[in-house]
């Protein structure tokens, strides 16, 4: 989804709600809706940046429900919507709720200023306000892979350098580059802004860990823009330590081969995202192999997420929540009676439920 702005004449440092939003809007409007209006004059007010999925987010709604009551407020006169295509909102006016009667109708002051401009009903002030930028999900990834036109990629195979760069890479993949192959070094250049001697050093550096996949390429190439790699030195440097991390991690779950794309996506999440230590992931890996022979980064990842939501920390947390397990387990052992299968040790996570699900994938 594309980007939109709000903008409105009469800013103020302050959230102003209209008297006659709430007495003749707010009582025929839903949560939602509310919510959504609300929002986007604290939003404009302060000068601040959202967007469809943060508000969606935010409020626990679908990005559905957000366009939904823009539509709604656009319907009953508060907002005017530009529009490029189905629901991509590409700017909000702000109308004037005081412009209309209660019988719905435009007063006659809002109609001879209406005549005066060729916008639609804009709040009127001398000070003019400046244009506040929201942004959807898709501005919100500064390193999100865009579609190339044929025309881009032929603009980019004309560069004089872009020739040499695609033969380099054709020696080190041992076949002709496809179209999406070169889309892929055109993103590593345009959006990653990657040097030709980095893009270079990158394919090198897969083909040497035996993959070819430009998938698997895009995957190392995000994580190293998104590390802040900008030279090979800084690559290599980065890729010794990485690499140490990443190869413990797949020895720990039995795995002797190369990561694949995916696998290098929980690797990076666990690490980042989450922000656990080796230890802590080692503490998961171990626990994985003790209970399956398959699926084990799904497992690991069911494992790790959930003590992400427990907060851990350090290992004397899985300590801790390992007890707490426990202390439920027997308090709801005891609870039940006649059963001489109670008597049994338990295991600390309920694993075969987690197992069941990655099974019946």
């Amino acid at each position: 989804m594309g980007q939109f702005t709000i903008y409105r004449d009469d800013y103020a440092d302050t959230t102003v709600i209209p008297n006659s939003f709430i007495d003749e809007y707010m009582k025929d409007a839903n949560d939602a809706q509310i919510k959504v209006y609300l929002y986007l004059i604290r939003v404009m007010s302060a000068g601040l940046s959202t967007g469809v999925s943060e508000i969606a987010d935010k409020f626990n709604h679908t990005e559905k429900d957000v366009i939904r009551a823009l539509k709604y407020w656009e319907k009953a006169g508060l907002l005017s919507l530009d529009e490029s295509g189905k629901n991509n909102i590409t700017g909000i006016h702000f109308m004037n709720p005081q412009c209309k009667n209660t019988s719905g109708s435009t007063d006659a002051a809002c109609s001879a200023e209406d005549s005066q401009s060729a916008q639609p009903a804009l709040v009127k002030a001398e000070a003019a306000v400046p244009v506040i930028s929201i942004t959807t999900r898709q501005t919100e990834m500064p390193f999100a892979k865009p579609i190339y036109s044929a025309d881009k990629l032929r603009a980019f195979k004309e560069r004089e350098e872009t020739a040499q760069l695609l033969f380099v890479a054709e020696s080190y993949i041992g076949r002709p580059l496809s179209a999406g192959d070169m889309k892929s070094i055109l993103y590593f250049s345009d959006c990653l802004h990657f040097s030709d001697d980095l893009i270079d050093y990158l394919i090198q550096y897969c083909v040497d860990r035996g993959k070819k996949d430009f998938k698997y390429i895009e995957a190392v190439a995000l994580n190293w823009a998104q590390s802040g790699i900008t030279t090979p030195k800084q690559a290599e440097k980065f890729a010794s330590k990485y690499d140490k991390s990443v190869y413990t991690i797949m020895k720990e779950l039995g795995k002797s081969s190369a990561p694949t794309a995916k696998e290098l996506e929980y690797i990076n999440r666990w690490v980042k995202e989450y922000g656990f230590s080796s230890d802590i992931i080692s503490e998961a890996c171990e626990r994985t192999v003790m209970a399956t022979d398959s699926h084990r980064f799904e497992y690991a990842e069911g494992i790790l997420s959930s003590w992400k939501k427990e907060d851990v920390r350090r290992k004397s947390d899985i300590q801790r929540i390992d007890e707490l397990y426990q202390k439920r387990r027997q308090q709801k052992s005891s609870s039940t009676t006649g059963n001489r299968f109670n008597q049994f040790s338990q295991r600390d996570y309920d694993f075969e439920e987690l197992e069941a699900k990655l099974l019946s994938k």
